[in-house]
């Protein structure tokens, strides 16, 4: 199988899993959003110790040890996620599944106006298209909704500005989720002797299959991250963004079809209009890799033939 075959494979499996999430942390019930979190957070980081140890990279950890800036782009990491999983994990128990699913849809569009914001990048025609047409989008489903879709948005900024930082940080997936997860699980912890001290734990007092579906938690958050991380290695940028949106159309699915969330009109046009703007946006960043692999390839060939009459 060739590499870039298993970074699809990789891909499929990473955003998969990402869609069907909601049917897993509806399982968890009864237990709330902030104690899901917090054994999110307890178990992942387990797991990833575990991945370390059969790799043997902790070699790693000593250097970045002595890196203080990594760490704190670590830190902010850690809290842009904690802040994303909180929230997804409050949507999808307060049914607003269709919601999150908007998040994520629209995230590609948030990574873009922070370029712009962040890091001074000058967009290009079809990017500002996208873009104006996104939020035009957002104004519809705030008068469908009778409120900003706050939801969603926190979902894209929060994970936009995430991968914003992790890009900049270009850590290894392993590594860069076990220093994010040592940074959450003091208060993670906290948070759950708390609980357990005031009896208000769901942990060992539900079912012996809830209490093992919440030690599942750390591999259902590690393992796509670790598949991301292998089909990003292996795939063009393009591949890569088309097979984003597998998750949020599963999700959406998941809302509208299984859970029953309501799709009217407006937010069907609002949704219409959100998928317009990634058609656009899609389309542009395809035009604009094929001209850039041309132009590569035209000078390329033009240095050819200029060392070829030398």
């Amino acid at each position: 199988m060739n590499q870039v075959r298993r970074g699809y494979l990789f891909g499929i499996g990473a955003y998969g899993a990402w869609g069907f999430f909601p049917l897993y942390i509806r399982l968890l019930e009864p237990a709330g959003p902030i104690e899901i979190l917090a054994h999110r957070v307890v178990w992942s980081l387990l797991f990833v110790a575990l991945v370390l140890a059969v790799a043997r990279t902790w070699r790693f950890l000593w250097e970045l040890a002595r890196r203080p800036a990594a760490l704190a782009g670590i830190a902010l990491a850690a809290a842009l996620i904690a802040i994303n999983w909180g929230t997804y994990i409050y949507g999808v128990n307060s049914e607003h599944v269709v919601e999150t699913a908007l998040g994520y849809f629209i995230n590609p569009l948030v990574v873009v106006l922070l370029g712009v914001v962040v890091l001074r990048e000058r967009l290009r025609a079809g990017q500002w298209l996208a873009l104006g047409i996104g939020a035009l989008a957002v104004a519809v489903l705030t008068v469908d909704y009778g409120r900003l879709p706050y939801l969603a948005l926190t979902l894209a900024l929060s994970f936009g500005g995430y991968s914003l930082v992790k890009k900049r940080l270009g850590l290894p997936a392993a590594p860069g989720m076990f220093v994010e997860s040592a940074v959450l699980a003091l208060p993670a912890l906290g948070y759950l002797g708390w609980l357990a001290g005031h009896g208000r734990s769901t942990f060992g007092h539900v079912s012996a299959g809830h209490t093992g579906l919440l030690m599942l938690a750390g591999a259902a958050t590690a393992i796509p991250l670790l598949l991301f991380a292998g089909a990003a290695n292996r795939l063009p940028l393009t591949g890569l963004g088309m097979l984003q949106y597998l998750a949020p159309i599963l999700q959406l699915g998941i809302g509208v079809l299984i859970f029953h969330e309501p799709m009217p009109p407006a937010r069907l046009a609002g949704f219409a209009l959100v998928w317009l703007a990634l058609v656009v946006f899609t389309m542009d960043g395809i035009r604009h890799a094929r001209r850039s692999r041309a132009a590569r390839l035209a000078a390329a060939t033009g240095a050819a033939a200029g060392y070829g009459t030398s």
